[in-house]
C-alpha cells in the first residue's frame, strides 16, 4: 500500500492530499529515509511523521486496506514526543 494512503486509512491524517503535501515537504520518513507519496508500506516498516508540535514514530502492523477499514490496528506507537515549534526538523 502507498504511504500516503496508509497515513489516511490509519487516521494519522484527515485527507490523502494532506499526507502527500507532508511527504513532499520532507515531514515523513519511511525506515529512516525521506519518503515519496508512492513509497510502499509493508508490515514491520517504521514511519516517522513530523507534525507541527510533535514527532510520531510508529511501526506498521497491518498494510491491508480492507482490514484497516474494518478497524484492525494499523500501527504501534514507538515514540511520541513534543517539540518546540522552531525545532521541528527531522
Amino acid at each position: 500500500m502507498r504511504i500516503d494512503k496508509f497515513l489516511k486509512i490509519s487516521r494519522m491524517v484527515k485527507r490523502r492530499t494532506v499526507a502527500q503535501e507532508m511527504i513532499m515537504a520532507g515531514l515523513v520518513k519511511l525506515n529512516g529515509r525521506a519518503a515519496k507519496p508512492s513509497s510502499s508500506v509493508r508490515e514491520g516498516d517504521v514511519i516517522e511523521v513530523a507534525f507541527p508540535r510533535r514527532i510520531l514514530k510508529v511501526q506498521v502492523l497491518c498494510d491491508d486496506d480492507l482490514l484497516l477499514k474494518r478497524g484492525k490496528e494499523a500501527y504501534r506507537v514507538l515514540g511520541d514526543h513534543l517539540v518546540d515549534k522552531e525545532d521541528n526538523s527531522m
